[in-house]
């Protein structure tokens, strides 16, 4: 018998297929965030897979990769080119104090990441661990082979030698380094004090030696000059004796009588035509006896 009333119809349930799907995807959305299978290696860097901690052997490039969730981790280790400073005391050779300061720029060899990471873990450990025992031990090494002087006086020969020194130990460890530099030597007060001195010792020396040449100089310049002048005078008397001696040579009887006859009309000319007041009305200043022939 059937329980439905005549003329009474049941109302159609509504689908609910197309919610389920919806909720499947929300869900594999979520999981998708929330477990992230995909990670991307910016650039500058190296991936290691790590399965349950441990690193596969092949480093993995910038890009995006794969990795199974929970499973797996991808740490993305530096290879860009990183810069460390260090400060270092050592002993020189002749037992100077001195305080060393260097400037590292380094970078991991993107070949051995892997290695790397198995050695010294994550890449906040590099510095601590191999970067500033290396540089200071480096360091010590070869400042004990120089004086504090040769320290200043020879420094690219310092900085080469601490950064071969240097380039050994790290490359053991997987680093390379790109630029080494020595940036300050401090040395102690008392040796600084000496080093003043002498400094100023030597700009004395060296003014006094100019000074010395100057003088030189000049006296070898007055003694030039007093010869100039002493040769000068020697020719000009030479000259006045030359020209007394042409002259008297040229004095002969007959210039005399010509400078005789010269005064005489010039003595003619001045006068004014009165006869000078003498006893016996002669002219004195006119010969009138003609010459001896």
């Amino acid at each position: 018998m059937s329980s439905r009333l005549p003329g009474i119809t049941r109302p159609a349930m509504p689908r609910l297929g197309w919610l389920r799907y919806l909720l499947v995807a929300v869900a594999l959305v979520v999981a998708l965030l929330v477990l992230s299978p995909f990670s991307a290696v910016p650039n500058g860097h190296r991936g290691i897979k790590l399965t349950f901690g441990k690193a596969d052997d092949a480093p993995l490039s910038e890009g995006l990769h794969l990795r199974i969730p929970i499973m797996q981790t991808i740490y993305k280790m530096p290879v860009m080119i990183e810069r460390s400073e260090t400060e270092s005391e050592a002993a020189s050779r002749d037992l100077q104090r001195v305080t060393t300061q260097v400037v590292l720029n380094y970078h991991i060899d993107p070949a051995q990441v892997v290695r790397v990471y198995r050695q010294l873990g994550v890449f906040e450990n590099i510095e601590p661990r191999i970067i500033d025992p290396s540089v200071q031990e480096a360091m010590k090494a070869v400042t004990a082979t120089y004086t504090a002087e040769q320290l200043v006086t020879k420094r690219p020969d310092v900085a080469n030698a601490i950064k071969s020194a240097l380039r050994e130990r790290m490359q053991r460890h997987g680093l390379v380094i790109d630029e080494f530099s020595i940036t300050n030597f401090k040395f102690s007060d008392s040796f600084d004090a000496a080093i003043e001195a002498k400094t100023v010792a030597e700009q004395q020396k060296l003014k006094a030696e100019r000074d010395l040449e100057r003088i030189k100089v000049e006296a070898e310049q007055r003694i030039a000059q007093a010869r100039a002048e002493a040769e000068s005078t020697k020719l000009g008397a030479q000259a006045q004796a030359e020209a007394l001696r042409m002259q008297r040579e040229s004095i002969t009887p007959e210039l005399i009588r010509l400078r005789e006859v010269e005064a005489r009309i010039k003595a003619i000319e001045k006068w004014d035509g009165k006869m000078p007041q003498v006893s016996g009305g002669a002219v004195p200043f006119i010969n009138v006896q003609p010459e001896a022939r």
